[in-house]
């Protein structure tokens, strides 16, 4: 009967037998995301329809639409560097299991001792193990107390390898933090509220890689950026693939100052995001 072999495909999808999937050129090619290829220069868009669940299901679709489309978009002697958040979690979490030879996965800032599970480590390990790609580990905090006692961990042979590893990063993927007072780098502890407001009262409206960015992208140095262990943002530029993957109304501006810095060249988002960006005055 019907009802029998719906039951039997709810079992099979449940244990894993079948998977329903779109190819990604169903979301590149959508209006929206030509839209966004045109207005930001991007070479490529993949939009997600947000639906009607909460924001947290819409950030996991979109999270699911990057891990669907970023295998098709590595290739042997790639050395992808990796940021660290909830999204690229989730990314991290999604990627089906593959055996991409040739990749290396890079970890792009050092680690950080937070009650989260989406540290930066474990994001670039979890992907480079679904991928089946190698890992290069970053072996030191993200922030440090000290700008001379960080000066000193950079030159230390084994951590100064791992930096010099960032340097041959061909793509990236990596998400737009905000500068909220709840977002992700003040209660990482990767920057302090009084950070934030300084680096906010000299016009910062995003950040990428714990490095704060203004409207433009450029990145605004302050005290802290000699405090941090990872990668800066003039390695991100020019890359084969800077791959930004975010999600919400509080991540549009900060998208689209990254986007603007030239560290994007694909950009996974949802339908309702897509259109708050394409409203943007740029």
């Amino acid at each position: 009967s019907r009802a029998t072999v719906v039951n039997y495909l709810q079992e099979a999808r449940a244990r894993g037998y079948i998977r329903i999937s779109l190819a990604p050129e169903v979301f590149t090619s959508h209006q929206l995301a030509e839209d966004l290829r045109d207005k930001f220069g991007l070479q490529a868009a993949y939009v997600l329809p947000a639906g009607i669940g909460t924001e947290e299901e819409t950030l996991l679709r979109v999270a699911q639409g990057a891990a669907r489309w970023l295998p098709s978009l590595l290739e042997s002697g790639d050395r992808l560097g990796v940021a660290w958040g909830r999204t690229l979690y989730e990314v991290a979490e999604a990627v089906e299991q593959a055996r991409l030879s040739g990749v290396t996965i890079t970890q792009l800032v050092g680690s950080l001792s937070t009650p989260y599970g989406f540290t930066a480590e474990v994001c670039s390990s979890n992907l480079a193990q679904n991928l089946g790609a190698g890992c290069i580990n970053l072996h030191a905090p993200a922030v440090l107390s000290d700008a001379s006692l960080a000066a000193r961990l950079r030159e230390e042979p084994v951590i100064h390898a791992q930096l010099e590893a960032l340097s041959h990063c061909n793509k990236a993927i990596f998400a737009a933090g905000s500068c909220e007072p709840d977002s992700h780098i003040v209660s990482s502890g990767l920057a302090s509220q009084q950070d934030l407001d300084w680096y906010m009262s000299k016009g910062a409206v995003g950040v990428l890689c714990g490095r704060f960015v203004d409207a433009a992208g450029q990145q605004i140095f302050g005290a802290l950026d000699d405090r941090i262990i990872g990668v800066t943002l003039d390695k991100l530029q020019g890359l084969d693939m800077g791959l930004l993957v975010s999600e919400g109304p509080s991540k549009v501006i900060p998208m689209c100052a990254v986007i603007a810095g030239g560290y994007v060249t694909h950009l996974v988002t949802s339908n309702n995001t897509a259109r708050m960006m394409l409203d943007v005055n740029m």
